[in-house]
């Protein structure tokens, strides 16, 4: 693992960077118009759902959460690195949206549409698309929607389909892809110049240099605790299998154990339960005893 990043060596790429530049509802709003090619009046960012503005929030979310004048939602996360069944996570923010709606008392008929956004540093399904949306559509006749409301978008920052996509969107995929210093160069676009400007301001921030020293410390308890809880459940999962080894030896010193037995014995993933077994196995004078206490 490479050292930590300090503030001013971040880009819009990184994490803390993104969420901050999003919370702020110009360059939100800013976003959404480029990447869906819609025009929004006004754009209310959830910053009580973000960890750049509310330290105290326990947990660290990386997601941007947004509505407009219409009520429309909005969720839009930073993906640098290539994760497994983005599908099924765009699934899940989707829900979430919804659930948040009918927990307030909305009906689902009323339900706002949903978009989820995902901004990738490499190409999702590797067809070169700088922009792959998704609705629900028949597959016996594509010309039919569902029309249940719900839009998810993947913008690749490798894309190569210019012709295809609005320039703007080109340039702002583009300087979302640089590095740090590239990311410094002129890219004669006026959105690109204001999240440049506004970087530059968040670097320059004593308050944004704190918030992000928090931030990195609560992802360095995140995976610590993650790590301590894999480690205990690798711990737990050993002796769970060393108690079916040592059930199964024992019964096999006793006669011959039928399949089913064997089967019932492996699919036990309770420890106390295996430990009892062991205990009514040590009492037993034969296989059938056995089988038959534990029935």
């Amino acid at each position: 693992m490479g050292r930590t990043k300090r503030l001013k060596e971040l880009t819009i790429k990184d994490n803390f960077m993104f969420g901050a530049v999003m919370m702020d509802e110009d360059n939100c709003k800013g976003l959404l118009e480029r990447v869906l090619e819609i025009q929004i009046d006004r754009v209310d960012v959830s910053k009580e759902k973000s960890i750049v503005y509310h330290p105290e929030y326990k947990g660290v979310r990386l997601d941007v959460y947004a509505k407009d004048e219409k009520q429309t939602r909005y969720n839009v996360e930073m993906q640098v690195e290539r994760k497994p069944a983005l599908g099924k996570r765009s699934r899940y923010y989707q829900s979430q949206m919804d659930m948040e709606m009918l927990l307030t008392g909305e009906d689902y008929t009323e339900l706002p549409n949903t978009y989820v956004i995902f901004i990738c540093d490499f190409d999702p399904f590797g067809k070169d698309k700088y922009r792959y949306t998704f609705r629900t559509t028949c597959q016996e006749s594509e010309n039919v929607d569902l029309e249940d409301g719900r839009t998810t978008v993947f913008l690749n920052t490798r894309g190569k389909n210019e012709s295809e996509v609005p320039g703007e969107l080109v340039t702002f995929l583009q300087y979302m892809k640089e590095d740090l210093e590239g990311s410094e160069k002129e890219f004669h676009d006026p959105y690109v110049e204001q999240l440049q400007k506004f970087i530059r301001n968040v670097k320059g921030s004593r308050e944004m240099e704190e918030r992000f020293m928090i931030f990195e410390e609560m992802l360095k308890e995140e995976r610590a605790a993650g790590f301590a809880k894999g480690r205990a459940e690798g711990v737990a999962e050993g002796r769970i299998s060393e108690s079916k080894d040592t059930l199964l030896l024992f019964l096999q010193n006793l006669g011959t154990v039928p399949k089913v037995l064997s089967d019932q014995i492996e699919e036990q993933g309770d420890l106390d339960v295996l430990k009892e077994w062991i205990r009514m196995a040590f009492q037993s004078k034969s296989v059938e005893e056995f089988a038959k206490k534990i029935k």
